[in-house]
């Protein structure tokens, strides 16, 4: 059952924290959305280390890439991605013929999901493929499965790659990853979209607990839950789109989390579309 209507304690909740006073935790209720996330986590790790210029960081942006292309090889997430604009463009088309909608924000964002969604159909063949069947790609891939297994007396070819010049190894990078800006800006817009449908409520967990059915008729897609940096817990979040549970668990650094025991303040957002 539901646990929200419990009474609120004093100095517990996040309501009115600046967003860079917060820890936000977001739980993705179906599969697609899940690859969505991890994707879009690799994109921007990938995005942290192509500022750097040394071979520790060209190294890094090769290990993001490699787990990209894993991701890409088992799942079809081309047609995952036109699937998800596609849906994304009939909800917004229906609410063009309803009454107080910004008609230009709207527009824009139905040219927007047009315009990625013609340029992935256009696009020819597995995104990625011609990465994953590069040699050096293929040699790295198999070599990292060994703890260590990237060292210049294993991959000599690599060793010679990283000491080429920042420039050369930056606009290398930036060519391997090219391939994949059209379904990234998809992604992004798809989880964006989301992620601004839902608005969020202030909740109590009791003794660290928090359970919540969801209407199966709804599309539900994504939780998000916002906690103060200074409160002392996380939230260990579980369940699909018929039900979920949150725990707020304590944080040690060396011992195991624990339920916490306390009432817990929080901000609750079950994102929709």
């Amino acid at each position: 059952m539901p646990t929200h209507s419990a009474a609120r304690p004093p100095h517990t909740t996040p309501a009115g924290s600046p967003l860079n006073d917060l820890v936000l935790y977001e739980f993705p209720l179906n599969e697609r959305i899940r690859v969505f996330m991890r994707l879009e986590q690799l994109f921007l790790q990938a995005d942290h280390f192509m500022q750097g210029n040394s071979v520790w960081d060209s190294r890094a942006v090769i290990a993001t890439l490699l787990e990209i292309l894993a991701l890409f090889s088992r799942n079809d997430l081309k047609s995952e991605s036109l699937k998800e604009l596609d849906r994304h463009a009939g909800v917004f088309g229906k609410l063009a013929r309803s009454q107080g909608i910004d008609a230009a924000k709207l527009s824009t964002l139905l040219s927007q999901l047009e315009s990625l969604s013609g340029r992935l159909y256009a696009s020819a063949g597995k995104i990625g493929q011609p990465l994953a069947e590069n040699e050096l790609f293929k040699a790295i891939a198999q070599r990292s499965a060994i703890p260590g297994g990237t060292c210049p007396f294993d991959l000599p070819a690599y060793h010679y790659w990283l000491q080429q010049g920042d420039a050369l190894r930056k606009r290398d990078l930036e060519d391997w990853l090219a391939p994949f800006a059209t379904i990234r800006a998809a992604i992004d817009l798809v989880l964006n979209t989301i992620r601004r449908s839902g608005e969020a409520s202030e909740e109590v967990a009791p003794g660290g607990f928090f359970q919540k059915t969801l209407d199966h008729a709804l599309p539900f897609q994504l939780l998000r839950v916002a906690l103060s940096k200074d409160q002392a817990c996380f939230a260990e979040i579980s369940g699909g789109k018929h039900r979920f549970t949150i725990r707020f668990m304590t944080a040690h650094t060396h011992e195991r989390p624990v339920q916490s025991k306390e009432n817990v303040g929080f901000s609750l957002a079950c994102c929709m579309l």
